[in-house]
Order: structure tokens, then C-alpha cells, then sequence
């Protein structure tokens, strides 16, 4: 069912401004005969233009928007420099509602345009069906038709103005949520490697399971790929690397670990590198980001740990990648285990629950019930030092409660952390990263 429709008169002929009232009465009488039973939200685009011809135009478009009293409550007009801005703000009404099927109206010129920005500002959550405008310029009669024209690949340039033009948007936005905060490890050398965990302030992400320094981004979630390159952009910022030579996992949930400068797999929850200036991350929004470091062979690696990657060993795979690549001795490698679920949160059941039981029975609480609490944090240091990592070589605050700076509960602080587990389907991600200083 058609949830809200999208006019776009943002660029009509200069010599047809003064049929926009018109033209918008003539559309929002059809769809308000169309749509009795359950009015969708509309909104009207439209360029914000300088001084008395911007006062006037708007004043044309509110006076069109009055006296439809089934989309009365639903009629937004939306005034923006750019079409960027125009649509993300859209975009924000949309979210706020929940909506996710929309029909846009628009002139056939601006079809084409219209779809590389929705490409761009929308994920597939989102479902889109085009009708034109036909604007006659040799007549004062506008109207729709429900014709479908094939569209034409624009140009490169064009797609490339239109990507600058999302980016310079996005970049103007405030950040939300408060200062953007890294979180460091005193394990790791600093002279070395340059490394943090991120919590969630400091981006642009608006959405409220998603705010605000979201850095991931999916097909079922409605932050799209350009706002979270947004927010690793500012992350970088102020972190101090590269976000062109930033590396993050291809997350399967298992074992496989890809060697920086070699074939690249088509999944993978580890990567290492020896490379100087390349940043490697790890998401985790309740399963673990986990850092690797060896000072002396001057190797780095990040993982992605999850219940399944524990139990499948994913972290002693991303050690025994530095070993055997880089020459690197287990005993020099220190790891940091990032902000995840804790103990007092997480629970599988109970014939996944087994599995942790058998590395450790202290890994589970409440054994006998049908879904209990699982530590994969004390799993996770029970591998690492069962392959030869030191004891002391792995930072994990959750084993106490001093000091503790790193290895927070996600599910327990929506303050500083996202949680799959705590927040649904269209949760937000952190990262841990790593890199070696040039």
C-alpha cells in the first residue's frame, strides 16, 4: 500500500513557475481522489531561492497546499538549496514515520537525476515507483501522466556532480549525540600502532537505533552506504588515518582470515597486514571487534568474533596468520578484546550453550535452562591462551571491575554502545581498527 508520495518541482522551466499552483492543485486533487481511505503522506520539493522571488514562489506553493482536508495533517513543503538536501530531509520525515513505499512525481527530465540520488540516499528498505509530470510548455494545462519512459544512463560527470553534491551536504551536517569518542587501549604501543574502539556519538546517523556514528551499512538497514562513509570520514579526522586505505572485514560469522596484499576472499572475519598506513577494522555491535599487535615484527590484525567466530576459533586464526605471514612469535602478540555483549546479557540456547560449556563450564550460567547466558569473552581468552598467547597479554576489562575502559557491555550502555541484541533489526555498528604508523 502506498505510503507517501514525493512532488518534485524542484527545477520547472522558469516559464512555468507561475502555473506551479495550478499544476500542484490539479496533483494533490488526484491523489486525494485516489487515495480516501488511506491518505499517504506528501511531500512538495522545491528549490529554496534567494529574496522576494523565494518568498513569493513559497507563498504560490502553500496557498496550492490548502484545502484538501483528507491530506491536510499529511502535506509537507520542503524548501532546500539543493536537491541533496531537499531529498535527505524527506528522507529524515520518512524514517520518523517509519514509511518505506513512495511514489515520486516528477518531470521526465528528472527522472534519471532523481534515481542516482535515491540510489545514493536510500537503501533497498525502501521501495520507489516513478510517475511523470508532464509539463506543457505551450499550455497552461499540467498534467500527469502514468506514462513509463525507459531511462537513459547519464553521464559520468553528471553521476560525479551529483555524488559531490550529496558529499558537500552531508559533510555541513552536525555531528549528533555529542563529540565523536575513541576509545584507546594502554596495551598497545602508541608509538607503534595507531588503534581505537568506536562508541556510537559523534556522526550524522539521525535514526534512533542508528545514532549516531553508525559504520556500517546493509540492504536491511535505512543508513545508507554515504552516511556512513560520512561518518568514517569524521572518524578518521580525528583518529589520524586514512579512510582511503581503510580495510574492514567481509563478516561471515566463521573463521577465515584474508592476508593484506594478497587474493582477497570473498568473506572473511580476520585480516592482518604488515603494511605501514593501512587501517584494518573489525565491526561488532554485541560480537567482539578484537585488535592484534605484535611490536616486535611490527604486524597488525583486527577480527570480528561473534558466538559462532569463537567457537570456530576465529581469533587464534587471525594469530596463526601473523605467525606463519609475518614470522611473528605468539608470545609478542597482544590482543584487545572491544565493547560487546557481557555475560550478564547474552543468551543462546541451550544446544549452542554445550559448545561453550565444553571449552569451559564457567563460560555458561544457568546451564540447565533453556537459554542460557554465555560468556564469549572468557571463550575467547581461553583459545587465545590455549594457542600461546600470554595471560597478560590480553586485555579484557570485563575480568574486573578496576579501570575498566575497553571491553564495556554493549547491550548495558545505549549511552556509548549499539546492540544487535538489545536494539532489533536496524541496530547500528561499531568498529575496532588498527594500523601501523608510518
Amino acid at each position: 500500500m502506498l505510503e507517501a508520495v514525493l512532488i518534485d518541482l524542484f527545477s520547472l522551466p522558469a516559464n512555468l513557475q507561475n502555473n506551479i499552483q495550478g499544476l500542484l492543485h490539479n496533483t494533490l486533487e488526484a491523489l486525494e481522489k485516489c487515495s480516501a481511505i488511506h491518505a499517504p503522506c506528501v511531500y512538495v520539493m522545491c528549490c529554496q531561492r534567494q529574496g522576494s522571488e523565494r518568498k513569493g514562489e513559497q507563498e504560490f506553493l502553500l496557498a496550492a497546499l490548502k484545502g484538501f482536508q483528507s491530506l491536510k495533517r499529511r502535506l509537507e513543503l520542503v524548501c532546500a538549496q539543493t536537491t541533496a538536501a531537499a531529498l535527505y530531509t524527506i528522507k529524515q520525515r520518512l524514517d520518523e514515520k517509519d514509511l518505506s513505499i513512495i511514489k515520486v512525481i516528477l518531470p521526465t527530465l528528472r527522472k534519471d537525476l532523481m534515481k542516482v540520488y535515491i540510489d545514493h540516499l536510500f537503501t533497498a528498505v525502501y521501495q520507489f515507483e516513478f510517475e511523470d509530470l508532464q509539463v506543457m510548455s505551450d499550455s497552461e494545462s499540467l498534467q500527469i501522466s502514468e506514462h513509463q519512459h525507459e531511462g537513459q544512463i547519464l553521464p559520468s560527470q553528471d553521476v560525479a556532480l551529483i555524488q559531490s553534491e550529496i558529499q558537500m551536504y552531508l559533510e555541513s551536517l552536525p555531528s549528533l549525540k555529542g563529540e565523536l569518542t575513541i576509545l584507546r587501549s594502554s596495551l598497545i604501543p602508541a608509538d607503534i600502532f595507531l588503534h581505537g574502539f568506536t562508541t556510537r556519538t559523534g556522526g550524522i546517523s539521525y535514526i534512533p537505533t542508528l545514532s549516531s556514528c553508525n559504520l556500517f551499512s546493509s540492504s536491511k538497514r535505512r543508513d545508507p552506504q554515504v552516511v556512513v562513509k560520512e561518518n568514517l570520514r569524521r572518524l578518521a579526522n580525528a583518529a589520524g588515518f586514512n579512510p582511503e586505505a581503510f580495510h574492514r572485514v567481509k563478516v561471515d560469522h566463521a573463521n577465515a582470515v584474508c592476508i593484506m596484499g594478497k587474493t582477497e576472499p570473498d568473506n572473511y572475519d580476520g585480516i592482518v597486514t604488515d603494511q605501514k598506513g593501512v587501517t584494518l577494522a573489525a565491526p561488532g555491535a554485541d560480537c567482539i571487534p578484537v585488535l592484534f599487535a605484535d611490536p616486535v615484527r611490527r604486524a597488525c590484525g583486527a577480527a570480528h568474533s561473534g558466538w559462532k567466530g569463537t567457537l570456530l576459533g576465529v581469533s587464534m586464526a587471525t594469530v596463526n596468520a601473523m605467525v606463519s605471514e609475518y614470522g611473528c612469535n605468539v608470545k609478542d602478540i597482544l590482543v584487545v578484546l572491544g565493547p560487546s555483549v557481557g555475560p550478564c546479557c547474552y543468551k543462546l540456547p541451550h544446544e549452542s550453550a554445550k559448545e561453550f560449556h565444553r571449552i569451559d563450564p564457567k563460560c555458561v550460567k544457568l546451564f540447565d535452562s533453556a537459554s542460557p547466558y554465555i560468556d564469549i569473552r572468557r571463550a575467547t581468552r581461553i583459545l587465545l591462551e590455549r594457542g600461546g598467547i600470554l595471560p597478560e597479554n590480553i586485555q579484557d576489562d570485563s575480568i574486573t571491575d578496576q579501570n575498566q575502559n575497553i571491553t564495556f557491555c554493549t547491550a548495558c550502555h545505549p549511552d556509548k554502545f549499539y546492540s544487535h541484541f538489545r536494539d532489533g533489526t536496524n541496530f547500528g555498528t561499531q568498529i575496532g581498527f588498527i594500523s601501523i604508523k608510518d
